[in-house]
C-alpha cells in the first residue's frame, strides 16, 4: 500500500498553531491533534527490524492508536467486521439511517455528549417500539454514529444494522420482515423518531432555561419533514455487515482524499450528492479545515458503536448460551497480526523485498521527545 503524498497529519503540523490561537479548542481536542501529528514518526519511538532471509534493515515507528487518526483505523475495521460476522444471526439484515436536520446543529454543539446519547436513545426506542407493535417481538440493532458530511460539516446520523429476527414473549426466535420489502413503514418511523427526539430536546432546553436561545432552530425542526433512510433486506448477513463495515471505523476524512496544500489552503475531494454524487475538489483554508475536523472529535470515552436488544452482549449471555436454536461461533483468541493474516492474507511481518523472510525486531527505538508537548512554536517533527 502506497502512502498518500499528503495526510491529515501534515495539515495539523502546518496549521495547528494558528487554529489554536483563533479558535481555542479544549484540551482533549488538542491532545487528539497532537497524537495525529506524531503518529508513525520518530517522536513516538518504534522498532528496528531485519529480514532473516535477505538482511534488509527497516525502521517501523509506532502508531498513535487514536480513534480519530486516519492511519490507525484500517486493521481495526477489518477485525471488527470479522468479529461481527462470527456473531451475526444467520438471517437477512436491514440497513437504516436516522438523521437529524441541520437546524439542530447549534443544540448539538451546546452539549454534544448529551445530544449523541439522546440520538442513540431515541433511535433504539423507536426501533424497539415498532418491533413490538408490528411483530410483537424484541428486536435488536447494531448502531454506529457518524457526525460528518462530505464537506466536513456537522451532520449527525446513525447507521443501524437490524437482523430480520425477533424474540417473542414465549421466549422463541421469530423471523420478521419479508425479503425485498421494508422492515417498517418509513413515514411512520420518521414521524415517531422526530416526535421522540424533539420532545426530549425541548424538555432539556426548558430545564436548562435556554429554550429562548434555540427557539428558532427548534421551530424549524418541527416544521420540516424528517426522512429515515431504509433499504430492503440484503440477501445474506455477510453482505450487509461488510457494507456497514465501511462506516464503522471511519474518521471525518481519509488521507487519500487530500489533493493539495499550500501555506494557506487545503484542497480535498468530496462527493456532491446534490449533483448525482459527482466527485469534486473543494478548497478551504487550513484553519477552517482543522475547525471542521475538530467538530467530529467525539467526547472522551464516548462509545460510538452500540449493540441493542437481541444483538447486545447481555442478551446473548442471558439467552443464547441456553438456546440451541441459534449457535454462535466464537473466534479463537489469536494475535492481531495473525487475525489480519487470516482475514486478508497480508502478513505484517513478511519481508516486502524478498517476500520469503520474516522481519525480526532487533532494537527498540525510544521516543525522541515527549509527545505531551502540544505544537511547540517553530518546531519540526523528525521523520
Amino acid at each position: 500500500m502506497t502512502r498518500p503524498k499528503l495526510e491529515v497529519a501534515d495539515v495539523v503540523r502546518s496549521f495547528a498553531q494558528s487554529f489554536i490561537e483563533q479558535h481555542q479548542p479544549n484540551g482533549y481536542q488538542k491532545r487528539v491533534l497532537n497524537a495525529i501529528s506524531l503518529c508513525r514518526t520518530a517522536a513516538l519511538g518504534g522498532h528496528l527490524y531485519a529480514c532473516d532471509n535477505c538482511g534488509l534493515i527497516q525502521i517501523s515507528y509506532n502508531s498513535c492508536r487514536n480513534r480519530h487518526c486516519p492511519k490507525c483505523q484500517g486493521s481495526n475495521q477489518a477485525l471488527w467486521v470479522d468479529e461481527l460476522l462470527h456473531r451475526a444471526y444467520p438471517v437477512q439484515h436491514y440497513h437504516l439511517v436516522f438523521t437529524v436536520p441541520e437546524c439542530l446543529n447549534a443544540i448539538c454543539m451546546a452539549d454534544n455528549r448529551w445530544f449523541y446519547n439522546l440520538l442513540f436513545d431515541c433511535v433504539w426506542k423507536t426501533l424497539r417500539s415498532f418491533g413490538y407493535t408490528h411483530y410483537a417481538v424484541e428486536t435488536g440493532a447494531v448502531c454506529v454514529l457518524h457526525t460528518w458530511g462530505q464537506n466536513l460539516s456537522l451532520h449527525p446520523h446513525i447507521h443501524c444494522l437490524m437482523p430480520a429476527l425477533g424474540y417473542d414473549l414465549r421466549q422463541n426466535f421469530k423471523p420478521i420482515g419479508k425479503k425485498g420489502s421494508f422492515l417498517f413503514p418509513v413515514q411512520a418511523l420518521s414521524r415517531s423518531f422526530k416526535g421522540r427526539i424533539l420532545t426530549a430536546i425541548k424538555s432539556w432546553l426548558t430545564k436548562k432555561d435556554v429554550l429562548a436561545d434555540f427557539k428558532a432552530g427548534l421551530e424549524k425542526a418541527y416544521a420540516s419533514e424528517w426522512v429515515v433512510f431504509c433499504q430492503p433486506s440484503f440477501a445474506k448477513a455477510e453482505h450487509v455487515i461488510r457494507y456497514l463495515g465501511q462506516y464503522t471505523h471511519r474518521v471525518a476524512i481519509s488521507n487519500n482524499r487530500i489533493l493539495s496544500m499550500d501555506d494557506k489552503h487545503v484542497t480535498f475531494n468530496m462527493k456532491d450528492y446534490a449533483d448525482n454524487a459527482r466527485v469534486k475538489p473543494m478548497t478551504i483554508s487550513g484553519v477552517e479545515f482543522l475547525r471542521r475536523f475538530c467538530l467530529h472529535i467525539l467526547p472522551k470515552s464516548f462509545v460510538r458503536i452500540r449493540h441493542f436488544g437481541i444483538c447486545s452482549s447481555r442478551f446473548r449471555a442471558r439467552t443464547l448460551v441456553k438456546d440451541e436454536e441459534v449457535k454462535m461461533l466464537v473466534p479463537k483468541q489469536t494475535s492481531k497480526a495473525e487475525r489480519v493474516f487470516q482475514i486478508n492474507g497480508f502478513d505484517l511481518f513478511c519481508c516486502q523485498t524478498c517476500h520469503k523472510g520474516k522481519m525480526v525486531a532487533l532494537v527498540v527505538i525510544p521516543r525522541s521527545r515527549s509527545p505531551d508537548t502540544l505544537f511547540p512554536a517553530k518546531s519540526k517533527t523528525s521523520f
